[in-house]
């Protein structure tokens, strides 16, 4: 009888050892995450160019602090030392609401996954470290180098704490409305407007073959403030060359654009700007969805029967909206069009 009731009793005792266990597990509070000294970012300086979205990805290394963490910039100021409200206050913004793919078909239909939002111009994404210029920025509100810019301080926080970091630097450039640009970075002009198309295979009416550059190049120029794009060609004395003479040109999948309109001077479209629209690789950009690339083809026969494709292209940006102007200027001599 004496060993039933110890046993009881140490049941008992067991019993309440395991739920005075469960209650305290029960209240023992949430691990907290933690902030790791290896954590930091690999870059310091930014040199974001104006007038166009920029990214800086890929530039924070997360090391052994416990995700998600939480970046924001802290005590934007300029270099020696003043309030930065250009830098605080918040801008409206063109942002994607929906994927843009290439398969849209107006400026409407583009327009629509678009809206705007305010934001301030330079901003850190809230969870990655990344920072975003906004194409909005201009060098009439925003420092632009020669000037010192600005400096500020991230702090990066998690339930575990929180840790600063200090005097990074924003740096920028003035606009260049185009690429590629002969520009000076810094000033933003430059004694040489035209610049070189991507690549030519022309044979020249003297027989020699034309060289991107020397004999061959491209000129951008802005007419107005609407939304179109128009290519020209010109020869040697400036005279106007017939677009139609690019007869195996895909006219119709050229450019993301719309409305075309072909004459003897040359070819327009309705365009939604920037040019490309992002860097989503299509029919219309370079195999990185970078830059738009356009090429114009005509086919001759030539010396010995042979057949020649001819063509002349160019990759490019156009990040301001406007009436575009892109003429391709053949300064030596003319393209041969007619076979041998």
């Amino acid at each position: 009888m004496k060993n039933i009731k110890y046993t009881l009793q140490i049941g008992l005792a067991l019993l309440g050892s395991v739920g005075l266990f469960s209650s305290c597990k029960k209240n023992l509070p949430d691990a907290r995450l933690s902030i790791g000294n290896d954590s930091q970012f690999t870059q310091y300086v930014y040199k974001p160019v104006l007038g166009r979205n920029t990214l800086f990805s890929n530039n924070f290394q997360f090391g052994s602090s416990s995700r998600p963490l939480d970046f924001k910039i802290v005590n934007m100021r300029t270099f020696t030392g003043e309030p930065a409200p250009e830098l605080t206050a918040f801008y409206p913004v063109m942002v994607w609401k929906q994927a843009y793919d290439g398969t849209e078909k107006s400026i409407a239909e583009i327009d629509a996954k678009r809206a705007l939002e305010n934001h301030q111009l330079f901003e850190i994404r809230p969870h990655s470290g990344e920072f975003l210029m906004w194409a909005a920025a201009n060098s009439n509100q925003i420092k632009a180098q020669p000037d010192s810019g600005y400096v500020f301080d991230v702090e990066m926080s998690n339930s575990g704490g929180r840790k600063y970091y200090q005097n990074l630097r924003l740096l920028p450039f003035k606009e260049r409305p185009y690429e590629p640009s002969n520009l000076d970075p810094i000033i933003g002009q430059g004694p040489n407007v035209s610049v070189s198309p991507s690549g030519v295979n022309i044979t020249g009416e003297r027989g020699q073959p034309l060289n991107a550059g020397t004999d061959v190049r491209v000129v951008f120029k802005r007419n107005g403030n609407g939304n179109s794009l128009t290519f020209k060609f010109s020869d040697t004395l400036s005279n106007p060359i017939d677009p139609n003479k690019f007869a195996a040109t895909d006219w119709a999948n050229l450019v993301h654009g719309f409305n075309m309109v072909k004459t003897d001077k040359y070819v327009k479209f309705d365009a939604a700007y920037p040019i490309p629209l992002s860097t989503y690789p299509t029919k219309y950009t370079t195999l990185s969805g970078s830059q738009a690339r356009v090429v114009f083809r005509f086919n001759r026969q030539a010396f010995g029967n042979v057949l020649q494709q001819c063509f002349v292209a160019l990759n490019f940006n156009i990040y301001q909206q406007g009436d575009w102007e892109i003429t391709f200027q053949f300064l030596r001599d003319k393209p041969k069009f007619d076979n041998d």
